[in-house]
């Protein structure tokens, strides 16, 4: 307790030093008079009492250190006087304080505004209780081309994994789909999950309001239903009495039970807009245990592991169902072979993030430490500038140690200046950029400035502080004492070890802005590659809505084929409307490389091929010239190809050449499932040009189309009793006048004929393109954002170096001068210096930009990393804006008057 109320008492006279240092004076002065009165006492005159009370109190001065020391922590008191000299040397130059500030909250603020996404999306841990313990089930199919990246299940999977493995606590399906919300309000469209009631207890998040339901509530198919905060929010104005009250999905009611907290989110879709408003129970109908629908890979599975059951051992369990599974194939599914996969939750959500995020932090990194290291500059600039300041401090006995501190301590003032003015900019652009981010990225909601990331923004901030004040510090402590002073601070040099320094720093600020020049290069390049494919259709003056019919009025196949009769009828007498058509599968819509499997007539598999996956479309109305898609042999679908009709398919040119190459497919066939199949030839009839179903930069699929009203027939024994077709899909609208203003029309017209439905969706073709661009965008928008701010830094470093070597050697200029070198050599000489280091900072940066290619190359498109035209150009580019920045220094230098000369001898 004593040593603890003597530390407070340290820290406190501190803050108090004037006070206490009066008080110091008021008792010595007290005292020397107490002895100056003894001695007269004694007889001695004044000034002989005086001489020697002082001879006998001691060394004054001595006495006050030991005080000091006494009462307080000699380091710690001359730390903040370091502190308080510094401040009153950083108002004294307002420009350099504010240039240093502002260049290090400009590198501090990109950091750790990319670190935050990082922080949000890959290393934050799930947010649910052990998220260690979560994992996803899912199958792999053996011979399939999907790259949807998550495995997939099917109904029957999730019972049969449910139901025979022994490794989870709780282990449950679900899968995501649009609801029409009715029966409060006007009707508008959610994003919704089915899911098993196990999910909820796998989560183990408890619910804000209400209770979650439970899988005897789901096996049940109890109508029930949990909100989102949001949607709670939003749509029923948070009402505290919303439990037990009635709702219409799909015009069925359902009995809200709970809502979920703020923060709830499943499943963790990439994208700001894919995130679920409801939960209601899956309720597989028999229907999904049947047919079609049981070799139909759409569904996911998670889980959680019972305690000590590593994910390796819950696959070989998983895996033992798996075969089991497939023992009970039907006959026509005995050639699929599907293997159990399980991956943590985690790794499943982040995996098509981490590449991107780990480049942009790469990137942003190497912004910083170009700021790093032009702060560097900046400070061992003015270290030299007071060098004899600093050798009359080292004359005068100053330890190295005291002035090393000094350095460190303006280093880390600037940095904390810029610390905080960078988490203003980091804060800032998280509310203005999240909704820019590609929605590639999960999470999104979970970025943003929490205490982990002002927690990385204040180690950054001592970090950059402690290594910028390395170099002048060094320089200080390295000042020769005898020759700043012989100097007297007029001129000379600031010695080669300084000049190599500030050079060094340069040409690395050189080399790293080259390697993100190079690489904003290269992006650019890709996204202009990527903007000039081809599609494979006419995206312009297109206008396209999602709709579903709700299963409760359109129970029936003719209902369904009414209303879409009367839709493509009524949008084609709207004034400007030239094609219209639906289909299930919209053009750079984001297909996810999956399909199903066909086998096409006489095509002899190689051994251990695998299964032959297309993309299957269903075709209502004039689809093809709605889209633009160019028909290059045979014909397009008419009123003929009909229900009951002959079956009929279009191919597109991939899957001609792939299966017929160098032949004509029309008139060949090709059907559904296995060899092992009973399905029903289709024959082809037309061959149309390939279509970007993703972006621009994907694959493109070999895909078949065919009419709505054929599918089920195509079918064959997947066709499940009862399948209804073309109950959703999108409606494609071409016009002669801007779609935007086709928009209200087309709502009146699905209005007119069914006044509760709404379209889920509705945007132009070329907003659908532009969004399938996206991601490559956002990445080349943001590395050259980096590149142009790590070029701009670097061009201020070669300048600051150039121009403060042109300061320093003013007097050599003169005298070069006026002994008879003319203005333009000076000129030459000092551009010749700047293009050395920029020459140097370029060789370096291009050795620099092959080692990273393999970082770079996964973002590539139609480039490669070692582009000569980009990188050559890059060099190009850096050298003349070297050259630019070292111009105003040289004919400053050019300009020197002669008689300086004079004047310094």
């Amino acid at each position: 307790m004593k040593n603890l109320r003597r530390f407070f008492l340290r820290i406190f006279s501190l803050f108090s030093n004037d006070e206490t240092e009066a008080e110091l004076d008021r008792e010595i002065v007290a005292h020397l008079a107490l002895l100056e009165d003894e001695f007269r006492k004694k007889g001695m005159s004044p000034k002989e009492a005086r001489v020697a009370a002082r001879r006998a109190y001691g060394g004054v001065e001595q006495a006050k250190q030991l005080h000091r020391d006494e009462r307080s922590y000699p380091w710690l008191a001359q730390t903040l006087q370091d502190i308080r000299h510094t401040l009153r040397q950083l108002r004294k130059s307002p420009g350099f304080t504010l240039t240093a500030i502002l260049m290090l909250g400009l590198g501090i603020g990109a950091t750790t505004a990319i670190f935050s996404i990082v922080e949000g999306v890959l290393l934050r841990p799930l947010p649910f209780p052990e998220p260690g313990r979560l994992v996803t089930l899912g199958d792999v199919l053996e011979g399939s081309n999907s790259s949807s990246g998550s495995a997939a299940v099917t109904a029957p999977d999730i019972r049969n994994y449910m139901r025979d493995t022994h490794s989870f606590t709780h282990l449950g399906g679900y899968q995501q789909r649009s609801y029409e919300l009715s029966g409060s309000d006007e009707p508008q469209p959610v994003r919704a999950s089915r899911m098993s009631g196990e999910v909820f207890s796998a989560l183990e998040v408890a619910p804000l309001l209400g209770r979650v339901f439970t899988q005897q509530e789901d096996d049940q198919h109890q109508p029930f239903v949990v909100l989102s905060y949001s949607l709670w929010q939003g749509r029923f104005h948070g009402d505290a009495k919303i439990l037990g009250s009635k709702i219409l999905l799909n015009r069925n009611p359902y009995i809200v039970i709970g809502v979920m907290p703020r923060d709830f989110e499943f499943p963790l879709s990439p994208g700001l807009g894919y995130q679920s408003e409801l939960w209601v129970p899956m309720s597989p109908d028999p229907g999904e245990f049947l047919a079609g629908a049981a070799a139909s890979w759409n569904l996911r599975m998670v889980g959680r592991l019972k305690p000590g059951v590593t994910p390796e051992q819950a696959q070989s369990d998983a895996q033992r169902v798996a075969i089991e599974t497939m023992r009970n194939y039907p006959a026509y599914m005995s050639s699929l072979r599907i293997h159990a996969e399980v991956k943590g939750l985690q790794e499943d959500t982040v995996a098509r993030a981490r590449p991107l995020l780990r480049t942009l932090f790469f990137a942003v990194v190497v912004v910083l430490l170009i700021a790093c290291a032009n702060q560097a500059g900046l400070l061992l600039v003015r270290s030299i500038r007071r060098r004899r300041e600093i050798a009359v401090r080292l004359a005068l006995g100053a330890r190295a140690t005291a002035l090393l501190r000094q350095a460190v301590i303006e280093s880390m003032i600037l940095s904390l200046g810029g610390g905080v003015l960078g988490l203003a900019f980091a804060g800032i652009a998280l509310r203005v950029g999240l909704n820019l981010l590609p929605q590639t990225l999960p999470r999104v909601r979970e970025i943003g400035l929490d205490w982990v990331v002002v927690s990385f923004a204040l180690g950054l901030v001592l970090l950059t502080g402690f290594l910028c004040g390395l170099a002048p510090a060094f320089a200080a402590i390295q000042t020769s004492v005898n020759e700043t002073l012989k100097e007297g601070g007029r001129t000379g040099s600031s010695g080669s070890g300084h000049t190599r320094l500030r050079s060094t720093l340069v040409v690395g600020e050189i080399a790293v802005a080259l390697i993100l020049l190079a690489a904003s290069g290269l992006l650019l390049r890709s996204f202009e590659k990527m903007r000039s494919v081809d599609m494979g259709f006419q995206p312009d003056h297109t206008l396209a809505a999602y709709y579903s019919l709700p299963g409760k009025q359109y129970t029936t196949q003719p209902q369904i084929d009414t209303f879409n009769q009367m839709l493509l009828d009524g949008l084609r007498q709207l004034p400007g409307v030239e094609s219209v058509g639906m289909t299930g599968l919209l053009p750079a819509g984001g297909f996810n490389g999956g399909g199903i499997s066909i086998l096409p007539e006489g095509y002899v598999s190689s051994k251990g091929a695998g299964l032959h996956m297309a993309a299957s479309t269903q075709v209502k109305g004039d689809l093809f010239p709605a889209l633009g898609i160019r028909l290059l042999r045979g014909r397009l679908f008419t009123e003929a190809d009909r229900e009951g009709s002959p079956l009929v398919a279009i191919v597109n040119h991939k899957l001609a050449e792939h299966y017929w190459p160098g032949e004509n497919p029309i008139g060949k066939r090709l059907r559904r499932g296995m060899p092992e199949t009973s399905t029903p030839w289709m024959t082809i009839v037309g061959e149309v040009g390939d279509v970007k179903m993703g972006s621009a930069d994907g694959q493109t699929p070999e895909q078949f189309y065919q009419p709505a009203t054929q599918v089920v027939a195509s079918e064959g024994v997947f066709a499940a009793a009862g399948e209804l077709m073309a109950n959703y899909g999108w409606v494609v609208l071409r016009t002669s006048v801007p779609p935007e203003q086709m928009e209200n029309s087309m709502r009146a017209v699905v209005q007119k004929i069914d006044p509760q439905l709404a379209f889920i969706k509705m945007k132009t073709l070329d907003a659908v393109v532009s969004d399938s661009e996206a991601p490559r965008r956002f990445n080349t928008v943001l590395i050259s954002s980096f590149a142009i701010a790590a070029v701009l830094l670097g061009v201020m470093g070669i300048y600051s170096v150039i121009a403060f070597t042109v300061a320093i050697r003013e007097q050599e200029m003169a005298i070069r001068m006026a002994l008879g070198c003319e203005r333009s050599r000076i000129l030459q000489l000092v551009l010749a210096s700047g293009a050395k280091l920029a020459a140097v900072g370029c060789v370096l940066g291009l050795l620099g930009a092959i080692a990273v290619s393999s970082l770079l190359r996964s973002f590539l498109f139609g480039v490669s990393p070692f582009d000569p035209a980009v990188l050559g150009t890059s060099v190009v580019a850096m050298l003349l804006l070297a050259l630019m920045a070292s111009l105003l220094p040289a004919l400053r230098a050019s300009m020197t008057d002669p008689m300086l000369a004079v004047r310094g001898d």
